[in-house]
C-alpha cells in the first residue's frame, strides 16, 4: 500500500516539473506578444512620421506662398502668422512622433535585454493596404486551437491531475501500511581462541521483521487531509474554467479589434482620397488668391486627420490578425 502512495507522489513530482516547463512557455508567449505590440507601434510611427513630414513640407510651401502674397498686398500679416503657426505645429508633431518612436525602440531593446553598448535598430518592412484587408481568422476556430496549444490551459489541466493525485495520497492515510525490516550482523572477540576470520563467519547473524500498521485513531488528521485535497481539487476545476473564460475573452477582444479596425480602414481609404481631392482644390484656389486662409488650414487639418486615422486602423488590424494567428499556434511574422 505504501508502494502505491510512493508511486502517486512520484507522479505528483513529475506533474510539478511539467507545470514549471509550461510556466516558462507562458512567459515566452507573453514576451512575444509584447514584442509584436511594440514592433507594430514602431511600424505605425515610422509611416506616421512620413505623413507628418509631408504635411510639414506642405505647410512650409503655404507659408512661403503666404509671404509672397503679403509682399504684393494680397494677404494680411495676421493670416501669414496663422500659416507660420501651422508650420511650427507641424514641426512639433514630427519631433514628437520621432521621440515616441525612439521610446518604443528603447522599450523593445530593454525587453530583449540588450545592453546599452550593443547597437540596435529595427528593420522596417514594407506593408501594403491589401495585408490589412486580408481575411481575419474565425473567432471560434482560433479559440478551439488555443484550447489545444496554449500552455496556460495545459497547466490548468495538469493542476487537476495533481489535485486528483493529492486526493488519492490523502486517502491512503485510511489504509493499513506494511513495513519490512532486515539486518545482517557479526562480531569478534579478541579473547577468543578462534581467529578473526573464523569469528566473522561463525558469529554471523541475520534478522527480518514484518510490521502491519492499521490506522484506527489518528486524531482526524487523515479526514482533514482528504477534505483539504478535495477543496484543492474543486479549486483546480474552477481555475481551468476561469482560464478558459479568460482565454476566450482575450481572443474575442483581438477578433473584435481586428474586425472593427478593418472596417474603419476601408472607410478611411475613401475618406483620405476625398479629403486629398478637396485639399488639392483648396490649395489651387489659395495659390490663385480665391480662398481664405481659414478654409485652407481646415482642409489641411482634415486631410492629416484622415491620413492618421487610416494608419492607425491599418496597423491595429495587422497587429490583431497576427495575434489571432499566434493564439491558434502560428508563429508571429
Amino acid at each position: 500500500w505504501n508502494g502505491n502512495r510512493n508511486t502517486n507522489t512520484l507522479k505528483l513530482d513529475r506533474l510539478s516539473e511539467q507545470q514549471a516547463e509550461l510556466q516558462v512557455q507562458e512567459t515566452a508567449n507573453s514576451i512575444q506578444e509584447r514584442i509584436a505590440q511594440l514592433y507594430v507601434q514602431i511600424l505605425y510611427l515610422d509611416e506616421s512620421i512620413k505623413v507628418s513630414q509631408a504635411s510639414l513640407e506642405t505647410s512650409r510651401k503655404n507659408e512661403e506662398r503666404g509671404q509672397e502674397m503679403v509682399e504684393v498686398g494680397k494677404m494680411s500679416k495676421a493670416d501669414l502668422a496663422q500659416l507660420t503657426a501651422q508650420r511650427a505645429s507641424d514641426e512639433y508633431t514630427v519631433v514628437d512622433a520621432q521621440a515616441q518612436m525612439a521610446n518604443y525602440k528603447l522599450q523593445l531593446k530593454q525587453l530583449l535585454e540588450l545592453t546599452g553598448d550593443e547597437s540596435f535598430d529595427v528593420v522596417i518592412p514594407s506593408t501594403t493596404d491589401e495585408q490589412a484587408l486580408g481575411s481575419i481568422p474565425a473567432l471560434q476556430s482560433v479559440y478551439e486551437q488555443a484550447l489545444i496549444s496554449r500552455p496556460e490551459i495545459e497547466s490548468s489541466k495538469l493542476s487537476i491531475q495533481s489535485s486528483d493525485l493529492s486526493v488519492k495520497i490523502a486517502k491512503a492515510g485510511y489504509l493499513p501500511s506494511v513495513s519490512m525490516t532486515g539486518g545482517l550482523t557479526t562480531s569478534t572477540n579478541s579473547l577468543s581462541g578462534n581467529g578473526w576470520s573464523n569469528q566473522m563467519k561463525t558469529n554471523f547473524n541475520t534478522s527480518a521483521g514484518l510490521t502491519l500498521s492499521i490506522p484506527i485513531f489518528d486524531g482526524r488528521s487523515t479526514k482533514t487531509a482528504v477534505n483539504k485535497a478535495r477543496i484543492q481539487q474543486q479549486q483546480a476545476l474552477l481555475d481551468l474554467q476561469d482560464q478558459q473564460k479568460t482565454l476566450y475573452q482575450t481572443i474575442e477582444g483581438y477578433w473584435l479589434d481586428a474586425t472593427t479596425n478593418q472596417q474603419r480602414f476601408r472607410t478611411a481609404l475613401t475618406t483620405v482620397d476625398s479629403e486629398q481631392q478637396s485639399y488639392d482644390l483648396l490649395s489651387e484656389k489659395f495659390n490663385l488668391g480665391l480662398t481664405n486662409i481659414i478654409e485652407l488650414m481646415n482642409g489641411k487639418d482634415k486631410l492629416l486627420s484622415a491620413q492618421q486615422s487610416k494608419l492607425q486602423s491599418k496597423y491595429q488590424t495587422l497587429l490583431n490578425i497576427q495575434l489571432l494567428n499566434f493564439y491558434q499556434g502560428e508563429t508571429i511574422k
